[in-house]
């Protein structure tokens, strides 16, 4: 493990040179000034000076006056959308607060640091080349790793890295970004609200090999997270939660670690897992590798395999993470090695391993031709039977099961497993087969996946008007992007899965 060598550039100066005479003087002379991590200035109170172990000083005895915020305001950058101004050349922020009408009555001067040598305690995950996401609350150091991480890649790695940066938190304010993030390229954004544009737009124009985002926060973000990762770039980001655990339950974010679906069981698998007929399965594959969960500045809770790690989690486990911390003798520790329960064989994976053995689905309520047409495309050994009795499973509408019919109750009662799309729509019918037998006719499909996009790519050079493709999984959505790219074409995906696809267009 790697040994501590920590080294810190905070340019307190350029901060303390924006405060007022007196409250500055006060700030500079205090024993605390390298742990200093804010100034509050709030009309008609006394100045604050906020410390890393969370205690705070008053700076003078009189409070703030309208002149003290103009004194500030004046000697900064101009306020965002987002209410944030910098410092230029520097990593501080400041951040306001306005009345109702819109005049500023409180300031939050932040100190920004660039630390060299945070991210030594993850050199092997950052080397691994794996997407990675971090997680915590604020100020426990999320933004400073991952500006500590374009610099070594970029500089270390020589790898292509661009940021965007939304409010210029990571490389700073102004048009020169700062050198703290080495070699790599920031992206600024107009506002929050165009930041998942600015995603893409790094993407198609700029041919990054890493691409670092800090606080993904909506679902568009996450939707655009996903389309850089089909294409084989690097994603390091942080997002707005404290575990894995808790991103998982929010349903504007989840998809960054693969999403819910609610899945109906068979009775026979019911009883075997002994739980309810109705669980939470994990809807595709997750957008990042690997989740950080930075617990204090010098200890973390890594998860490896994101994808094992909410597939435990959904069945009512609690996997156990590595848990690593700088040691007072400098070296990396090992608190807590990962220890991934064993898990239940998948709800979908029941009647999929049988190798060398044809498989026979009854539908009942789903169109015949659409599932043949979905069979084929998937190049699947799968015989459609004529009786329920003939069939291995039985394939159903939402609608027809709810109902509860005669038929199926017949087919329950003999222990026929019972697998439900929620529409008759070829996509549904498309994904539905490829859970039940995973792995089944992926040659096939890939194929079929590579000549549909190779067609899109001559038919957008020839017409110059956009092509959208068939659904498809994660994998052959990347192989997708990676066929336009390698003809100077844009695309991204579209829609949720299972219906999320690919869009192709002239560059």
């Amino acid at each position: 493990m790697e040994r501590r060598h920590l080294s810190v550039a905070d340019n307190i100066d350029d901060l303390l040179g924006v405060l007022p005479e007196d409250i500055r003087r006060k700030v500079a002379e205090h024993p605390q000034l390298p742990e200093l991590l804010e100034v509050v200035l709030d009309l008609g109170r006394m100045p604050e000076a906020r410390f890393q172990d969370e205690g705070f000083v008053f700076l003078r005895d009189t409070p703030i006056s309208d002149a003290d915020i103009s004194y500030v305001s004046s000697r900064i950058g101009e306020f965002g959308n987002d209410n944030r101004a910098g410092i230029e050349r520097t990593l501080h922020r400041i951040s306001a607060l306005r009345n109702r009408r819109d005049r500023i009555v409180g300031l939050t001067c932040r100190v920004g640091r660039a630390v060299y040598g945070t991210i030594d305690i993850i050199r092997d995950i950052v080397e691994s080349g794996m997407s990675i996401l971090f997680l915590g609350r604020p100020g426990v150091g999320k933004t400073t790793k991952l500006r500590e991480v374009a610099r070594v890649l970029s500089d270390e790695f020589r790898k292509r890295v661009v940021i965007v940066d939304t409010s210029n938190e990571i490389a700073g304010d102004g048009d020169i970004p700062h050198a703290g993030i080495g070699y790599a390229r920031r992206m600024q954004v107009a506002s929050p609200e165009k930041q998942h544009d600015v995603m893409i737009e790094a993407v198609e124009n700029h041919m990054p090999e890493v691409v670092v985002i800090d606080e993904i926060g909506r679902s568009e973000e996450a939707y655009a997270a996903r389309t850089i990762a089909e294409r084989g770039v690097q994603l390091i980001a942080t997002a707005h939660g404290t575990t894995l655990e808790n991103l998982l339950m929010n349903p504007t974010l989840s998809d960054l670690v693969g999403g819910i679906q609610s899945v109906t069981l068979s009775d026979d698998e019911a009883r075997r897992r002994s739980t309810q007929k109705t669980v939470l399965e994990r809807k595709a594959p997750p957008t990042f590798d690997v989740v950080i969960e930075l617990v204090e500045r010098d200890k973390l809770a890594l998860h490896r395999n994101v994808g094992e790690v909410v597939d435990a989690l959904l069945r009512g486990r609690r996997p156990q993470p590595e848990i690593r911390q700088w040691g007072e003798d400098g070296e990396v520790e090992i608190l807590q090695t990962a220890v991934m329960p064993q898990a239940e064989e998948s709800a979908f994976a029941a009647i999929g391993r049988s190798p060398g053995k044809r498989k026979r689905l009854y539908p009942y309520g789903v169109s015949r031709n659409r599932l043949e047409k979905a069979i084929e495309s998937l190049g699947m050994e799968v015989e459609i039977t004529r009786t329920w009795q003939e069939a291995d499973a039985i394939l159903t509408l939402k609608a027809h099961y709810r109902k509860d019919s005669p038929k199926l109750k017949e087919a329950v009662a003999n222990n026929k497993p019972i697998y439900v799309v929620r529409s008759n729509t070829y996509a549904q019918i498309l994904a539905l087969l490829h859970e039940i037998y995973p792995g089944g006719g992926e040659g096939t499909q890939r194929k079929s996946a590579v000549q549909e996009a190779e067609s899109a790519v001559q038919a957008v050079l020839k017409s110059r008007e956009p092509s959208e493709l068939s659904p498809q999984n994660a994998a052959l959505r990347r192989l997708q992007h990676e066929l336009a790219g390698k003809n100077h074409l844009r695309s991204y995906s579209v829609g949720h899965d299972p219906n999320r696809r690919v869009r192709i267009l002239p560059a």
